[in-house]
């Protein structure tokens, strides 16, 4: 990743974890009540992790390939724990090779299959 991303990265992160700390502080009038709820449940009714994350990309355009390959270029070497084994670099990796795998395959099929169609009898 380039250093003008990385720098865009960490904006995003720390903008990002600014306005979830100001929602939960407000929400559960003060740190305390915050991080109490946050370590019971981060997808708990008014701590909603997730809808935080999914709000927070659409906000900052990155609900796309693009956008997700941006957030994903910033972190190759954290685990994805309870999605697939690997790191992130580890599971993209895999994931292009089987794309590219499938996708090569298919024109190669179809490139054989014209080729047939052409041959003399």
């Amino acid at each position: 990743m380039d250093l003008h991303q990385q720098q865009q990265f960490g904006f995003f992160l720390q903008t990002a974890t600014e306005r979830y700390v100001a929602r939960l502080e407000e929400r559960f009038r003060g740190a305390d009540g915050a991080l109490t709820n946050l370590h019971a449940d981060p997808n708990a009714e008014g701590v909603w992790l997730d809808g935080f994350t999914g709000a927070v990309f659409e906000d900052f355009l990155l609900n796309n390939a693009a956008g997700a390959c941006f957030v994903l270029q910033a972190l190759p070497k954290r685990s994805l724990e309870g999605v697939v084994p690997g790191t992130v670099e580890e599971t993209l990796i895999e994931m292009a090779k089987k794309l590219f795998a499938e996708l090569l395959l298919q024109k190669t099929i179809e490139s054989l299959e014209q080729h047939s169609g052409y041959q003399s009898v």
